[in-house]
């Protein structure tokens, strides 16, 4: 009976330490549930999202880092031409230089397409667009701009000899008329209802009236002023009608760049100082000079 009785009390004794074996497992798997909330330490992570505003940076800045100002231009006699020498020269070529000097850094000219400035200017490429551009609504719809610094329009240039047979726009309409590319004198051709052929550059519209594979080119008042007529190289060519009153020039530089009010700055100064007149007399656009 003795032995019956230990017997019965050491299995009791076995089931008890099983019981408690069998309690003991969940306490180890439980203890990473307690730690999880350290996994939750991303979170920590929030001052990335300040990162945007402490990478932007001026284009003021950003040119004087790099110590050059990229100008988008294209080869447009007054305003934007090569010398002998090769070299950029101008009105606003002379004044971009001078513009660049202010601000400490080198001046560098990109003939660029003139339908694609606004896509040159947006992708970096260059800095500003600053070549006899009209202040029209496109330009200011896309860019930021400087206050005007001369007058201009746009002319019919025309063989001296015809151009007594064409008094208006109407009488035109059966004429090849060359324009640039997204330009002022392409946007008021099309007005009038003339027949366009778009070209690279005023100056290629303007060849092709002078070699005769276009009846009549659209070109700024003020390139026409400066190329065509007795002393210049198309010495049978005029101008006639203007197929608008009155248009202003004006530097575009990307929306809201604070390059725009460094240049009226400068331009205000650079006036006062008699830069500006100065430069103008130089290349014969005095007169459609506008004061700051």
């Amino acid at each position: 009976m003795k032995k019956i009785f230990a017997l019965l009390l050491a299995l009791c004794m076995v089931l008890s330490l099983a019981a408690c074996g069998g309690n003991a497992a969940p306490a180890a798997t439980e203890a990473p549930a307690t730690e999880a909330p350290a996994a939750e330490a991303p979170a920590a992570e929030e001052p990335a999202a300040e990162e945007p505003a402490e990478a932007a940076e001026s284009d003021l800045a950003a040119i004087q880092a790099k110590g050059s100002l990229v100008v988008g231009i294209t080869d447009f006699e007054p305003m934007d031409y090569k010398d002998d020498n090769g070299e950029w020269i101008g009105f606003d070529a002379d004044m971009a230089k001078a513009f660049a000097e202010s601000l400490g850094v080198e001046v560098e000219f990109v003939e660029i397409n003139w339908d694609n400035k606004v896509l040159e200017l947006n992708a970096g490429s260059i800095d500003c667009v600053w070549n006899g551009m009209t202040l029209n609504d496109e330009v200011l719809n896309t860019m930021s701009c400087s206050v005007p610094y001369a007058n201009n329009a746009q002319v019919v240039v025309l063989k001296a000899d015809a151009a007594d047979q064409y008094p208006d726009a109407a009488s035109m309409a059966d004429l090849t008329v060359a324009v640039e590319a997204g330009s002022a004198g392409e946007e008021e051709a099309t007005a009038a209802g003339l027949t366009t052929l778009a070209c690279e550059s005023q100056a290629a519209a303007l060849m092709e009236v002078g070699a005769g594979t276009s009846d009549a080119c659209v070109i700024d008042l003020l390139m026409a002023g400066a190329m065509i007529g007795e002393g210049t190289s198309y010495p049978d060519l005029t101008y006639t009608i203007r197929l608008n009153d009155s248009e202003e020039y004006g530097v575009g530089f990307r929306q809201g760049s604070d390059l725009v009010d460094a240049f009226n700055a400068f331009y205000a100064d650079a006036y006062a100082a008699g830069t500006v007149m100065e430069l103008a007399e130089l290349y014969g656009v005095n007169e459609a000079i506008v004061a700051p």
